[in-house]
């Protein structure tokens, strides 16, 4: 992980102090840090879905992206499911699992998996898989040779879980269950050496399962990064890392299609008070839900918006994630995840991303700091403080030139622009073209 350039500056300051003079005994030999609040994340998940990467052979087309993912200062790559997906009532779902330890036979190989995963370790990422714990496809071979694994009803028939007909509903209750889909988690482990799981409807299993099965997995790699597909806070306690804002999303492209702006800060630093020391949530402008159900080209009121609005979920702290797609060039629409639709990956938006990761980056140690809520109608502007350091992030979220008045206490001040690289005075008034955005800090 890169040096912040915050450390650097208190190092300089430390190392100023410390090679004082003799008569200079008035002088601290170890100033006190600044005061800050919990640590906060400096990762970055990139978020593959397989199917945008190629018709065919996507694992391979995936790995010929990994060096331009890792670029963007993504240093965890979550892959959605690479399984073998069922075809017995089956509508395309690639959460449709017939096989737990099998390939995608239209994704690729095993062989093709390995490299993969190799290249993203050898780019500085950890890899983790999607997992589907809840339900099987209906032509998983569990159903035939273990029926008592599943949930029936009155009339002694396998259920689906409500809503998704295309999946068999598992029955945890027996813990056989519990010990196959273990079994079946750990197999990726020692098979390819992921780093962790994404565990998707995280809800629709007990908690005991989860505990038990972290705790396995952690007995195997201590690091194993563990999302948990749920916006309830007590999953924290069964070893889970991260859970998901599900307001970060709605609530900024809310404030992109009319919304108040402040309300993207209040509701984020609500999600945030919440999370445990040591843990994080996860945030994002697009996921793999949001894109398939929404006009990509609208949500964010234009496909220019789209960075911007991954300034906010990166910025307002958590864990950002980009989702495959928002670094692509021509998307519109609703871009469903069961379809093969190869993207054109951008080398302009490549180098957008890379600047708003390497600030996020960069300002680690100032996002610890106090927030306060500087937004106006048209724009979100929030800072955050430590001691002699301010961080100061503005958003553009309308279709029209906008202004926002800086901070009193920083007008004049001499501020780095953490994604252009300059240092200059901070204006009286920040000027903003459509959907555009700045980063301070000094």
């Amino acid at each position: 992980m890169k040096t912040k350039k915050i450390s650097s500056i208190l190092a300089t300051v430390a190392l100023a102090v410390t090679g004082c003079t003799s008569y200079e005994i008035d002088m601290p030999a170890n100033p006190e840090a600044p005061a800050v609040g919990p640590e906060v994340s400096s990762n970055v998940i990139y978020q593959a879905n397989p199917r945008f990467f190629g018709d065919n052979e996507c694992i391979k087309g995936l790995t010929n992206q990994v060096s331009r993912i890792a670029s963007m200062d993504c240093d965890i790559l979550w892959v959605m499911p690479v399984y073998e997906p069922g075809e017995l009532n089956g509508i395309g779902s690639p959460y449709c699992v017939r096989n737990f330890t099998a390939v995608n036979p239209r994704y690729g190989t095993m062989a093709d998996l390995e490299n993969m995963v190799s290249a993203a370790h050898g780019a500085g990422m950890k890899v983790i898989f999607d997992w589907v714990a809840n339900h099987t496809a209906w032509d998983c071979a569990w159903i035939s040779e273990h029926p008592d694994w599943y949930v029936r009803n009155a009339d002694g028939n396998i259920v689906s879980p409500s809503g998704w007909s295309d999946v068999a509903q598992l029955d945890f209750s027996n813990p056989e269950v519990g010990e196959a889909m273990k079994n079946a988690m750990l197999f990726w482990v020692d098979k390819l050496g992921i780093d962790g799981y994404r565990c998707d409807y995280a809800d629709g299993v007990p908690h005991e399962f989860w505990s038990n099965t972290i705790e396995a997995l952690r007995a195997k790699n201590a690091d194993m990064i563990m999302i948990a597909e749920t916006a309830n806070y007590d999953y924290y306690a069964d070893g889970f890392d991260m859970i998901y804002d599900w307001t970060s999303s709605t609530s900024i492209s809310d404030a992109f299609n009319g919304g108040k702006p402040s309300d993207v800060v209040k509701k984020a630093a609500e999600a945030l008070a919440k999370v445990p020391e040591g843990k994080s949530i996860l945030r994002y402008a697009f996921n793999h839900d949001v894109a398939a159900e929404n006009n990509v080209s609208t949500y964010f009121g234009s496909v220019d918006g789209i960075p911007a609005a991954y300034v906010l979920a990166s910025m307002l702290n958590g864990t950002p994630m980009i989702y495959s797609s928002m670094d692509a060039s021509g998307i519109s629409g609703k871009l469903s995840f069961f379809n093969y639709t190869t993207l054109d990956f951008s080398e302009e938006l490549t180098g957008v991303y890379t600047a708003i990761d390497a600030a996020f980056q960069e300002s680690a140690e100032v996002r610890r700091g106090e927030l306060t809520d500087y937004s106006n109608s048209s724009v979100v502007c929030f800072t955050r403080s430590i001691p002699g350091h301010t961080l100061l992030v503005a958003v553009n979220v309308t279709g029209s030139a906008q202004t926002v008045r800086t901070p009193i206490q920083l007008a004049g001040a001499s501020m780095t622009d953490l994604i252009n690289g300059g240092t200059a005075a901070a204006p009286l008034v920040i000027n903003l073209e459509p959907y555009a955005y700045t980063i301070l800090m000094n």
